[in-house]
């Protein structure tokens, strides 16, 4: 590689993970290699032990169906040097989040107490509709209520804003440490102003993620039509029959270094990045809830910029994909006109979506589509997307640069 090549880009060096059906960071690869659809369908039973209203199990319009990620309550507390009843108050995204981004650097071999420099961590959570649904669910209803003594601890291992900066306690961490929350964009904003940072020598080393899980993870969701909740529980992004995505649970972090510097130790690089960009519609957009052709484009085109990427050599995009019929037109209408429509040059770019694998992780939505294509990219081999089996019938794939994987 020259040294051309190694300026103005960040490495990834390390990914932790806990999604659903997968554990590990080998489990993910390998579900997503075989096409594993990791949706939990619930009986009536399993409901109303976990404490679902019966009126709620019984109405029709419940989907009884989501993600799940293996015992997110278990803890190793003693390990953080955190006490049992400071555990016990903890949201368990909290915890995740540390232990998640404890791995991210033991994957790339990075022991916290020998770092020289600073690693920054910028991540986020999500707060669901009702706030924080494990204080809720266990602290306020549960038999460990709250006393005087409590709140203090209580409040700082629930709400939001103290989410990033106890990894930074916790792990020694000297960076910059930010919390993220702009709904399911977090985890990539995370991820965007991680890279930022490093290449603003704002840190040495930076943990980027996001965290979305709730309680009691039994549960399902209400199904309206035109919202973007799928009726049946599967996700099926791009196709005729796609009717919105499944609310599921999950964690991803990755750490990233400065290209160069990752060259230099000799580290493990699953994936380059070499331009990030944000943006927003403003009031151009379908509704509050969905965005403009013209935005989607306009975001793309300026990472494209960035990265001084010409679009005719991209191969594979990872999308939002939610499956819903109207937001997917609109993000491959946005792609048709950031990549220019060439009659000559068609479906030379595979488009995916994990969403179709285990439905939407919110605030962790976006780490999961970042991992997923680091791994694609360190194994050279595109995966499938599930359930598509022909093409909604407002997008024009034929004409297009894209097909679906």
């Amino acid at each position: 590689m020259s040294e051309y090549d190694s300026q103005d880009a960040v490495a990834i060096i390390g990914m932790s993970c806990r999604f659903p059906g997968a554990e590990s960071l080998e489990e993910y690869w390998q579900n997503l290699k075989a096409g594993v659809e990791s949706i939990t369908f619930f009986s009536d039973e399993e409901l109303l032990a976990a404490g679902i209203a019966p009126e709620t199990v019984a109405d029709p319009n419940y989907v009884k169906a989501r993600g799940l990620i293996k015992d997110p309550e278990l803890f190793d507390a003693a390990f953080f040097g955190i006490s049992p009843r400071e555990a016990e108050l903890m949201d368990p995204q909290h915890r995740l989040f540390l232990e998640t981004c404890w791995h991210a650097l033991e994957s790339a071999g990075q022991v916290p107490s020998n770092i020289e420099g600073s690693v920054g961590v910028w991540g986020g959570m999500s707060t669901g509709m009702t706030n924080n649904t494990y204080l809720l669910a266990n602290l306020h209803a549960g038999s460990s209520k709250l006393d005087a003594a409590d709140v203090l601890p209580a409040m700082l291992g629930n709400e939001n804003d103290y989410l990033t900066t106890r990894v930074s306690y916790k792990l020694n961490l000297r960076g910059p440490s930010v919390n993220v929350q702009s709904a399911c964009s977090t985890s990539l904003v995370a991820a965007a102003q991680a890279f930022q940072s490093l290449m603003t020598y704002g840190c040495d080393m930076a943990l980027a993620g996001g965290v979305s899980v709730s309680f009691p993870q039994k549960d399902g969701y209400q199904y309206q039509e035109g919202d973007i909740g799928s009726p049946d529980g599967h996700c099926r992004p791009f196709d005729d029959n796609a009717r919105g995505t499944v609310f599921s649970n999950g964690v991803g972090v990755v750490l990233m270094k400065r290209l160069e510097d990752a060259i230099a130790d000799d580290d493990t690089i699953y994936a380059v990045i070499r331009g990030v960009a944000l943006n927003n519609d403003g009031a151009a957009k379908v509704s509050f809830a969905a965005p403009s052709v013209d935005g989607q484009a306009e975001v793309i085109a300026m990472a494209q910029a960035i990265a001084d990427v010409d679009p005719s050599t991209v191969s594979y995009i990872e999308t939002h994909g939610t499956g819903t019929p109207i937001g997917d037109p609109i993000e491959v209408a946005g792609l048709v006109k950031a990549f220019g429509a060439d009659p000559e040059h068609t479906g030379y770019c595979g488009l995916g979506s994990v969403k179709s694998n285990f439905g939407h992780l919110d605030s962790a939505a976006g780490v999961a589509s970042l991992i997923k294509t680091a791994l694609c990219l360190h194994h050279k081999t595109l995966v499938p997307t599930l359930h598509y089996k022909q093409a909604n019938a407002k997008i024009d794939f034929k004409d297009s640069p894209f097909y679906i994987c």
